[in-house]
């Protein structure tokens, strides 16, 4: 199983250490600078937050969404990960994951298979370009994000996977249960289409990739 992933900047939060009081930090030029009048407003919204949204929030959600929107507003690349994340995007940069091997996409609001990857789980189980993946491992697909159901389906090598799947044509879903193994996923396409005539396509890049780029070439 494979899907595009934006490449970004991994940007994470710096451990912050406390220190006693003492004569030798009380000239310290960051100390100085700190913005007292904006820490004090951003105190407030989250008092506010937590007392009058609409919806109960934790403190660890709260900061967390403070910290994505601080590297957000700094530039298009960087982007606060936490752990999940993290192991994801390693994943898709690594070209190597715990899955059953389709690569799935969102269509008209349905998860569908867009492809299954040659000699995985998914592929000899039969799965087919186009299946609508209805189901979980029993969790309905209904208002799931695409991430999610990536994050659903990947998994330790070894361990099972149960999907619910709709074909065309047919009135009632095929159950599907698959073994998870390691998936390699090629990020680097190619064919020779006449002699002379070369095709080669990057579809995504990965720590392997321009050692395959060579080898196709």
């Amino acid at each position: 199983m494979a899907t595009l992933l934006p490449i970004v900047l991994l940007s994470a939060p710096l451990p912050l250490l406390a220190q006693p009081a003492s004569s030798d930090v009380v000239d310290d030029p960051v100390s100085d600078e700190l913005p007292l009048e904006d820490i004090q407003t951003f105190a407030e919204v989250f008092e506010r937050i937590k007392r009058a949204y609409v919806e109960e929030v934790d403190d660890r959600t709260l900061l967390r969404n403070a910290m994505r929107g601080m590297l957000s507003e700094l530039d298009p690349h960087s982007a606060y990960l936490d752990e999940e994340e993290y192991q994801s995007l390693r994943e898709s940069t690594q070209g190597e994951f715990g899955g059953i091997g389709i690569e799935v996409g969102m269509e008209n609001g349905q998860l569908m298979v867009i492809t299954p990857i040659d000699d995985t789980p998914a592929s000899r189980a039969g799965l087919l370009s186009r299946d609508i993946i209805v189901a979980i491992d029993g969790t309905p697909t209904d208002n799931m994000s695409l991430q999610e159901a990536v994050t659903l389906m990947r998994g330790e090598p070894g361990t099972d996977l149960r999907i619910s799947v709709l074909r065309s044509g047919e009135d009632s879903p095929r159950e599907f249960i698959l073994t998870r193994e390691v998936i390699r996923s090629e990020s680097v396409k190619h064919e020779l289409l006449e002699p002379g005539y070369g095709y080669l396509r990057v579809s995504q890049f990965q720590s392997r990739t321009p050692e395959q780029a060579r080898e196709a070439l």
